[in-house]
């Protein structure tokens, strides 16, 4: 598994861990945030099998396959512990770390994902087993064909991507329930999961947050500096009222 560290250590507080979204590299999805994380805290970006810079393997892509690499690079870095950010798809292995190796998470960012497949209408899964190549936003078919110009790449991590979501088994209530870390649910007026399901979400935890932001769809976006702040004085943990008005 590729991955990046990001500024120096800080005493007493662990690393920060990235985990992009299906499709995507370090640089789409976090390449905005990270310079204003490592103002005060060390950041691991990882990029999973098939994304990026890492290979893909004849395994299926779940959430747990992608735990278990990035406990392998948690391991390879000596750190026992991490908070972790998970956008999208890579919420579910932010989720899937949280619930498998509680040891290690201890603050948990869950956004733009979903937790079981209730989330979603039976109109998105009729859409993704009809989604094509098409269907995948300019900017990250642009940023595979950079880094893997190889014919057939951007086809093969598409179809894993798909894939990854259509197979998708999610969890229940009662599973979600054993989280022991500290969990932020990100949401956001135009997100592809509606707000009203993270915010149920939430509500599952008490004291889990639920933020609701204005984003555009597919990627961690740009936005005014005091939005992209509010996050990251979350992920450096100072404490942000739920919701965050943003």
């Amino acid at each position: 598994m590729y991955y990046e560290v990001h500024g120096r250590a800080v005493p007493g507080q662990p690393p920060l861990l990235l985990i992009p979204g299906g499709g995507s590299t370090i640089g789409t999805n976090f390449g905005e945030l990270i310079p204003l994380l490592t103002e005060q805290r060390q950041v691991i970006a990882v990029e999973e099998e098939g994304h990026g810079r890492t290979q893909p393997t004849s395994r299926p892509l779940t959430p747990e396959n992608s735990a278990a690499d990035v406990i392998a690079v948690l391991a390879q870095l000596h750190m026992e512990t991490v908070d972790v950010l998970g956008f999208s798809s890579g919420g579910h292995t932010a989720i899937a770390l949280a619930l498998g190796r509680p040891g290690v998470v201890r603050h948990l960012i869950a956004a733009s994902t979903f937790a079981n497949r209730a989330a979603r209408p039976q109109e998105f899964w009729d859409g993704m087993a009809k989604a094509t190549l098409e269907d995948m936003p300019d900017i990250y078919k642009h940023a595979d064909r950079v880094l893997n110009p190889e014919p057939g790449h951007l086809e093969r991590l598409f179809e894993l991507d798909r894939r990854r979501i259509l197979d998708f088994p999610g969890w229940s209530d009662d599973e979600l329930g054993t989280i022991t870390a500290s969990t932020l649910v990100v949401s956001a007026d135009r997100d592809f999961i509606p707000a009203e399901y993270a915010a149920r979400d939430g509500s599952r935890h008490p004291g889990r947050p639920t933020a609701d932001c204005p984003r555009r769809p597919w990627r961690l976006p740009r936005r005014a500096g005091r939005q992209r702040r509010g996050l990251a004085n979350y992920a450096r943990h100072r404490p942000v009222p739920a919701p965050v008005p943003w």
